[in-house]
């Protein structure tokens, strides 16, 4: 049998788009998380940090009944005329999303408060805007943090399963990623394409391991010098 590819492109497609939404969104919320000093922090880090503790199948079942069509999210991307977001590569991209938040946001949390107050300080002083000082300041400082969430966010969509098959379903080609193909052939017992992908999946969550160990290292030591 040949060896189908689909998913693994359907998956790459998924971790590239579900990485930038991330990034998009993560940035601007790890960083309010990071500079606010109200009661509500700890229970907003909880919130975000939920899907980590949380069973795939949970997050997927009630993501499901609120984009179903019946769902209040369902009924209101209806009514804009944009279909339905159930089983189809949209709604695995905001399954995504929502699964993978921790691993954006914490990274970019953890990079903005390590930086303290000093760096803005600075920068005010020389009459930088809040948006100069985030773009020319923090995000250079907080470089590792953002790799991190990269990769992690990356990473860790490749591997998805549960969350995206609750939302998606095992629509070959539009929402059969690789985790869900593994399943497919253990449950036909064609464990030589199980263990194939399977085998890819561990090198290459491996190699990400290492390399960003070994960047986020060379990073600090360039940092430091």
């Amino acid at each position: 049998m040949a060896f189908d590819w689909s998913p693994v492109f359907l998956s790459f497609k998924l971790a590239c788009v579900t990485t930038l939404v991330l990034l998009a969104v993560g940035t601007p919320l790890a960083w309010k998380l990071a500079r606010m000093r109200h009661w509500l922090k700890q229970p907003l880090v909880s919130l975000v940090a939920l899907p980590l503790v949380l069973p795939p199948t949970v997050l997927g079942f009630y993501l499901l009944i609120l984009l179903a069509p019946k769902g209040p999210v369902g009924q209101l991307v209806q009514g804009l005329g944009l279909g339905t977001i159930p089983f189809t590569f949209p709604g695995l991209v905001i399954a995504s999303v929502f699964y993978s938040l921790p691993f954006a946001v914490q990274p970019l949390q953890n990079a903005f408060e390590s930086l303290g107050d000093r760096p803005l300080e600075v920068a005010s002083t020389l009459r930088a805007s809040p948006l100069d000082r985030f773009f020319t300041v923090v995000v250079p400082l907080a470089r590792p943090g953002f790799l991190t969430a990269a990769v992690l966010a990356f990473a860790h969509t490749i591997g998805e399963f549960g969350v995206v098959l609750m939302i998606g379903g095992n629509i070959p080609g539009q929402t059969k990623v690789l985790s869900v193909a593994i399943y497919d052939h253990v449950e036909t017992l064609e464990y030589g394409q199980a263990h194939l992908m399977s085998a890819g999946m561990l090198v290459f969550a491996f190699t990400v391991l290492v390399t960003l160990y070994a960047v986020n290292g060379r990073v600090a030591v360039v940092d430091k010098s």
